[in-house]
């Protein structure tokens, strides 16, 4: 009796830098969200408060910048109490650090996955991003629980409605950082330990703890041209009803974390087509 010939597939991967595979995405967006849940067990396995790190740790840092820059070099907060208006632009900054940070080594710390397996590999990546959303919106909770106990003023009606407008361009950025670094990580692994201290020197070029208008006006374009600064005063300015210097600075801004996005895409597809036989 003759044995049924036995069918063999091969998925090889698609051809072309401009082919993002968008729709490849899209169709594992179920894998995309079971990724996120499991980045947050991970996180915070087998710690005894948990998920509590994603509120204690902007918490903390507000306290010690508070006394640093608020109390010790008296930098000027708009009419705010210095906290509130710390933690303000503290929120955004931590999501795209923390992002970043996780994206960067998150081919690496799925390379036994990747081996096994076809996914599209943008998704390890990506699934930072919205596990990032998760721990903002916790401490957004505690924002809003601050300007409670200060008496600070809340901005209601348009300005309120456009925050997760204002969200938008630190998801872009942040995701084609991530793309970016994560590829070229796969190969220098050394990216992977610098990154953390760049982001640090990154937080004196982005108005987290002092306001772009305590610049020189012929300075403050420099700016301007990074992406996060746009996205913590547009956080000021919705939540606080803070100035604004430039909506088409914000413009250029989003418009640089766009490019960033895409050209990390288009690198990252480059690069997956090797990196299971690289790690």
């Amino acid at each position: 009796m003759m044995e049924t010939p036995r069918t063999t597939y091969v998925r090889r991967p698609r051809s072309g830098w401009l082919d993002l595979a968008l729709d490849e995405l899209w169709a594992y967006r179920d894998l995309l969200f079971t990724l996120m849940w499991r980045n947050l067990t991970v996180r915070y396995k087998q710690s005894v408060i948990g998920i509590a790190w994603a509120v204690l740790k902007p918490v903390i840092q507000m306290l010690v910048f508070s006394v640093v820059f608020g109390r010790l070099a008296n930098l000027p907060s708009d009419g705010v109490p210095y906290p509130i208006f710390l933690f303000a632009g503290l929120l955004p900054w931590t999501y795209f650090t923390t992002t970043v940070t996780s994206a960067t080594g998150s081919l690496l710390a799925g390379s036994t996955m990747i081996s096994k397996v076809y996914f599209p590999r943008m998704i390890l990546p990506f699934s930072y991003l919205l596990t990032g959303l998760i721990d903002l919106a916790l401490s957004m909770a505690v924002l809003f629980g601050m300007m409670v106990w200060y008496r600070a003023d809340m901005v209601f009606g348009l300005p309120i409605l456009l925050f997760p407008v204002f969200l938008l361009p630190a998801i872009v950025f942040a995701g084609g950082c991530g793309l970016w670094l994560s590829a070229m990580a796969v190969r220098y692994r050394d990216i992977h330990h610098l990154v953390p201290y760049l982001l640090q020197l990154g937080l004196f070029v982005t108005p987290v703890v002092y306001a772009v208008t305590l610049l020189p006006d012929n300075y403050q374009w420099i700016l301007q041209l990074n992406p996060m600064t746009g996205v913590v005063e547009g956080f000021r300015w919705s939540l606080l009803g803070k100035h604004v210097t430039g909506w088409g600075w914000m413009s250029l801004g989003f418009g640089i974390a766009l490019l960033v996005l895409l050209t990390g895409m288009i690198f990252f597809r480059r690069v997956e087509r090797t990196v299971a036989d690289v790690i």
